[in-house]
């Protein structure tokens, strides 16, 4: 069975995403350290047209290049249901980009972030992670692993309460205005020195 690894900047990211946009769905793209194998980014998509194919193709495109160019490759998928009880992978369109995924990586994980177990003091990480069967189309639960736990989730609570979810920017922020950085340079560059302080 696999587990998977995330560092800080991957988990911050995704439940900042998550935190900015309550009231909606969310999901992004997860990549991961080609020498290492550890899931170290996540790129927030959108917000709004979550499946629309054109824009996600472009995103993925861009995203692929990206990851090329700072020596990563595409690891996984994330998501957050827009229902607080919606916590499935029952979403049909969700599961298809995260196959779609696994197409070209097979030990790609889809990620669900737990409604239920997103507070500004997180306890534990509110993420259920799935990897793909051995049958086309069918995820199981895998297990994970938050690198630097008690530090990561005790500097997420500290960030989320003092409102830094309103920093992360995704695609669908780009679309609205190109000058908008999806790659978040300006955040990761800031996780980094905020997280050697726990």
């Amino acid at each position: 069975m696999t587990l998977y690894k995330f560092n800080e900047r991957a988990y911050a990211k995704m439940i900042f995403h998550a935190a900015k946009y309550p009231h909606l769905a969310v999901n992004g793209i997860l990549l991961a350290s080609k020498t290492e194998g550890e899931i170290v980014d996540a790129i927030p998509l959108f917000h709004q047209c979550l499946y629309v194919t054109p824009y996600v193709e472009i995103a993925l495109m861009q995203i692929d290049s990206y990851a090329d160019r700072e020596n990563l490759f595409v690891a996984g998928y994330y998501c957050a249901a827009e229902n607080f009880y919606d916590n499935t992978l029952d979403k049909a369109p969700a599961a298809k980009i995260a196959e779609k995924i696994q197409e070209n990586h097979k030990s790609a994980c889809f990620v669900l972030i737990d409604n239920k177990l997103m507070t500004l003091g997180q306890e534990v990480a509110p993420l259920k992670v799935f990897a793909c069967s051995s049958e086309p189309g069918r995820w199981t639960k895998a297990d994970f692993k938050l690198v630097q736990s008690e530090a990561t989730l005790e500097a997420v609570s500290a960030l989320l309460k003092r409102g830094a979810m309103k920093d992360v920017i995704d695609f669908d922020n780009h679309l609205d205005n190109p000058e908008n950085d999806w790659t978040n340079k300006f955040l990761n560059r800031d996780l980094k020195q905020i997280m050697a302080m726990y």
